[in-house]
């Protein structure tokens, strides 16, 4: 496997584990369960780590993908950039989920107010992985770029012509 297939194969988890980790944190406060948000937290900090592994494959993907017809510089760099930032963000989410962690390890009295802070996080940094989900699907998929129109294709009946 060269560098692009392990960039596609471990470039979705970073993305993944937030939405899971959000649905799973939004289940922990309804039900006041302390288990079920250090699940969050957990699967937060998952996401951190894979963050770090899909920004370790970039590297070796841009280096195939840059000598494929039809892929233009800017789109990789639009791709690096926000995702720098999903990475960043992704890292920060993880480290205020090992606060969160060790607070409700030790039921700390903030322990609640940092679940929701993560939680809150969270948005943020899904909004970001999306950006980056987009602009990394724009360098190959040309169908879901900004601007571009793909025209209908019409529908030849010869067969039916012949007929008439």
């Amino acid at each position: 496997m060269n560098g692009a297939h392990w960039h596609l194969v471990v470039n979705h988890l970073p993305i993944i584990f937030p939405i899971v980790g959000v649905i799973v944190m939004i289940t922990g406060l309804i039900s006041k369960s302390e288990a079920v948000k250090r699940t969050a937290f957990m699967i937060f900090i998952l996401g951190a780590l894979a963050s770090i592994a899909a920004m370790t494959t970039g590297e070796g993907a841009e280096e195939i993908v840059e000598k494929i017809n039809g892929v233009t510089e800017n789109y990789i760099e639009s791709h690096e950039e926000t995702a720098e930032t999903f990475a960043l963000l992704s890292y920060i989410l993880g480290s205020i989920s090992l606060l969160g962690l060790w607070a409700s390890f030790k039921q700390k009295t903030f322990s609640n107010i940092i679940a929701i802070v993560t939680l809150v996080f969270a948005f943020v940094v899904l909004f970001f992985g999306k950006q980056t989900g987009t602009t990394g699907g724009e360098i190959r998929h040309t169908e879901i770029r900004s601007g571009n129109s793909i025209p209908a294709i019409e529908n030849n009946n010869d067969e039916k012509d012949k007929d008439d």
